[in-house]
C-alpha cells in the first residue's frame, strides 16, 4: 500500500480495546456467549476500517494539503494523549504487580526518549522492555509455599508451538456494536496523522506527501 517506503508498522489501534470492553458488558448484549459478542464488536471493527478508506479517498481527491489544514498539531496531539489517558487504567493494574520494575521501565523509555541519539530515540519502548527482562535475570522470589522461583520463568516459551494461529471468529454486524466501535475510528485516525507526521520528522522525509498520507490510511483500514 505505502510502496515499501514508510518505516512504520500500520495496523489495529489499541483505542479499539475500550471499545471490546464497553461492547461485552453492554446491557443489550446481556446472556450472549462471549464469542457472539466478540464477533458483533469485530463487525464494528469492520465498519472502522472501512471509514480509514473513506478518509484516505478525501486525502487522494482534495490533496493533503486541503485536509491536513483541519489536523494541525493542536488536533493530532490530544487525540494520542487521550487514547494514552484511555488505557492508563490498564496500565495501573499491570504496574501494580511490581511497581518498582515498572519504574524501571518507565525510566529507561524516559531518558532513551528524551536523550537517546540516533536509533535509541526510536526505539524506546523496546529498550525499556529489554532493559526490564535484563533487570529481573536471576531474580527470585518465595512462592506461596516459600520456595524460591525465578521471576522470569520460559518454560511456557519453551513448551510453544514454533508457528500458532488465533482463533479466527467471522465478524456480525450489529448497529449497537456499530456505534460503539466505529466512532473510535476517527481517534484512531487522529493518532495515526499525527504518527506519520512524528515518523517524518525523526527521518527527515515527508512522508505525508510521498507516498501520502492516503496511502498510509489504506494500509491501517485494511489491516484494521
Amino acid at each position: 500500500c505505502t510502496k515499501f517506503k514508510v518505516p512504520a508498522f500500520l495496523g489495529s489501534s489499541f483505542a479499539y480495546l475500550g471499545g471490546f470492553s464497553t461492547v461485552a458488558s453492554m446491557p443489550a448484549y446481556d446472556g450472549l456467549d462471549p464469542e457472539l459478542k466478540l464477533a458483533y464488536a469485530l463487525g464494528g471493527i469492520v465498519i472502522a476500517g472501512l471509514l480509514y478508506l473513506v478518509l484516505a479517498l478525501l486525502f487522494k481527491v482534495l490533496g493533503a494539503k486541503t485536509v491536513m489544514r483541519y489536523f494541525p498539531p493542536i488536533v493530532t496531539g490530544p487525540m494520542i494523549i487521550m487514547i494514552g489517558l484511555n488505557l492508563s487504567g490498564s496500565a495501573i493494574t499491570n504496574a501494580s504487580s511490581c511497581w518498582w520494575l515498572a519504574l524501571v521501565s518507565m525510566a529507561i523509555i524516559v531518558v532513551a526518549n528524551i536523550w537517546g541519539k540516533g536509533m535509541v530515540k526510536i526505539i524506546p519502548i523496546l529498550l525499556g522492555v529489554v532493559g526490564s527482562y535484563a533487570t529481573l535475570c536471576g531474580a527470585q522470589l518465595p512462592d506461596a509455599n516459600g520456595v524460591m522461583q525465578p521471576l522470569v520463568n520460559f518454560a511456557s516459551v519453551g513448551e510453544a508451538h514454533l508457528i500458532g494461529f488465533q482463533k479466527f471468529i467471522l465478524a456480525k454486524f450489529d448497529v449497537s456494536a456499530v456505534l460503539v466501535m466505529a466512532p473510535i475510528a476517527i481517534a484512531a485516525m487522529m493518532e495515526h496523522i499525527g504518527d506519520m507526521s512524528a515518523i517524518s520528522a525523526t527521518v527527515g522525509r515527508n512522508f505525508i506527501e510521498d507516498p501520502g498520507l492516503h496511502r498510509t490510511l489504506i494500509g491501517d483500514g485494511i489491516a484494521t
